[in-house]
Order: C-alpha cells, then structure tokens, then sequence
C-alpha cells in the first residue's frame, strides 16, 4: 500500500528569526523525516520553508514561528477544518526553536489529530491494561536526549517498540537509544494514558526530583479540544524548561551551526568560482562553428 505524503509548511511571523535560519531548519526537518522518522513510523512528508502564510499553498500544515504564542511552550492544535497546524515559540537561540519544531513535526506526523491511542500494560502497578496516547518525543523531550540534522538539533523519539509488554535485547525504543526499555520515561519527560476503569487519564512525570511520579489529571472533556492539546496545556511549562536547555546538555549533539558553517561557506565558494568560470566562458560566434558538409542527395530510383 502506498504511504500518503504529508505536506508541511515551516512559517515564521518572528522579528527573530532570520531567513537563513528558517531554511536551514526546514532542510534539517526534512532530512530528519526522510531519512529517521519515515522507515520507522512508515510516515511520508515535505517540510519547506515559507516567506509568509499567504504564501502557503492548500493542503500544507503549517508549523508557524512566532515571538509570543501566548503560553510557554508550542503545541498542535486544529483550525476550523479540523486540519492540524502547530504555534512553535521563536528565540534568540536557534537551538531551542528548532529542537521545539522538530518536536511538533514528528507529533504531527505521527498522530496529527492528537487522539491516537495505543493499548498497553500501565506503568503503575495494579492498573492494569490502559491506552497510551501516542506522543512520540514526550518521554525523550529533554534537550539532554536530542541530536543533530546539518548541525541543527533535532528531537530524540520513541519507536512502535516502545509500547511492549517487555525488553528484549537488540530492540530499538527510541531512535537515539536514550530509551532502553519499553514505556520508560526519562529525566525531564512524561506519558500519558487513559485507566479505562475510572476513565481517568494519568501520567508519569520526571520534571524534577531523583525519580518520575504519578498524577491523576482526572477526566479529560472532548469538547475542550483534542486529547493532545489538554495535555501539552498541563506540561507546557515544564516542556519550555527542558526544551530550553539546548545545545549546552545534548549529549548527542554535533557541531554547531558556526562551526560548519566553515565547511559550507568553502563548499559555496568552490561553487561560485566554478560558475564564474562557466558564465566567463567566451560564446562560440556563427563564423567560429564548424562547417558541416551538406549530405549528398539521394534521389528516388538512383
């Protein structure tokens, strides 16, 4: 069966975020979903830069860059289509916004609408069987688990793995393997799931302490949006906290975007000097081409 391409449109209305920069981040994201998150989640997608919103073309997604969302951190929501679109927070770091646009990029890839849920085996002991939703950076959010696509940081996420009754040995939980077991929360992460019982929703929360803990976040009214958006407005204080550390805790992390900027900027000049020789090049004049000798005829019954 063919996979459906999702278009997405990286948009920024932000006094700081410079052009290059934009590109640069829509050039990691896609890189990281073509090459990471497609083979795993059997997703497709385009993410592409974008002047401004009325430049977006119909059926692209918008994932819109501004200085003052209005709450902490980003989060997906639906316009009145119900079509996704995701708020990201700019900052004078590009390390922290783009870590936050990739991690909207792969929620929205993954589960769009913010409803998808995934039965398993709870965390918390006697609860038995419960329905995970499906937010595929929350447990690895952390600044502290990202990596690098063309030196840009970028969200660690867990795989479909990550939901197995039990480990097992050369099983993959998260792309950069920070997660080593299944349903594990890691330092400055959290889960979330549904006890079908009480119709409660739950979660498992690490945002300090020397351990993660569970809270009852009670019952959650559709009529106040998609399960997903309830959720992000509880944590979102807490996912700007971690989110913000950047570069400065990624242990994954690879040369910044200054330092190979060294390599890229000798790669252009190769480039241009290349075609300074090409466009130099003096254009045969009609008295320098070579003469053809005009093909003899051939006459019918020679």
């Amino acid at each position: 069966m063919d996979t459906i391409i999702q278009h997405l449109a990286l948009v920024s209305e932000s006094k700081l975020t410079s052009s290059g920069d934009l590109m640069r981040v829509a050039a990691a994201l896609q890189k990281q979903a073509s090459r990471d998150v497609a083979p795993i989640w059997n997703v497709s997608a385009t993410i592409d830069a974008f002047e401004k919103l009325e430049d977006v073309p119909l059926g692209y997604w918008p994932l819109i860059v501004k200085d003052d969302i209005g709450y902490p951190a980003a989060g997906i929501h639906l316009d009145n289509d119900r079509q996704p679109f995701a708020l990201i927070s700019s900052s004078q770091d590009l390390d922290t916004w783009s870590l936050t646009a990739s991690h909207e990029t792969l929620e929205m890839l993954v589960d769009p609408y913010g409803d998808r849920l995934i039965a398993g085996d709870s965390p918390k002991q006697g609860q038995g069987r419960v329905s995970f939703l499906v937010e595929v950076c929350d447990p690895s959010e952390a600044a502290e688990f990202a990596y690098t696509c063309n030196s840009i940081l970028v969200s660690d996420f867990y795989t479909p793995r990550f939901f197995d009754p039990l480990a097992a040995p050369g099983v993959r939980y998260s792309f950069t393997g920070a997660i080593t077991e299944p349903r594990q929360v890691l330092r400055g992460g959290y889960l979330s799931w549904v006890d079908s019982v009480t119709n409660h929703w739950w979660q498992e929360t690490w945002f300090g302490g020397s351990a993660a803990q569970f809270r009852d976040i009670g019952k959650l009214d559709a009529k106040s949006g998609s399960l997903r958006s309830q959720i992000d407005r509880l944590t979102s204080a807490e996912t700007a906290k971690v989110i913000a550390e950047g570069r400065t805790v990624a242990a994954a992390a690879g040369l910044t975007a200054a330092i190979v900027s060294r390599s890229t900027n000798s790669k252009a000049a190769m480039w241009r000097e290349q075609i300074s020789q090409l466009a130099g090049q003096p254009r045969p004049s009609p008295d320098d081409a070579p003469q053809r000798r005009a093909a003899p005829r051939i006459l019918v019954g020679d």
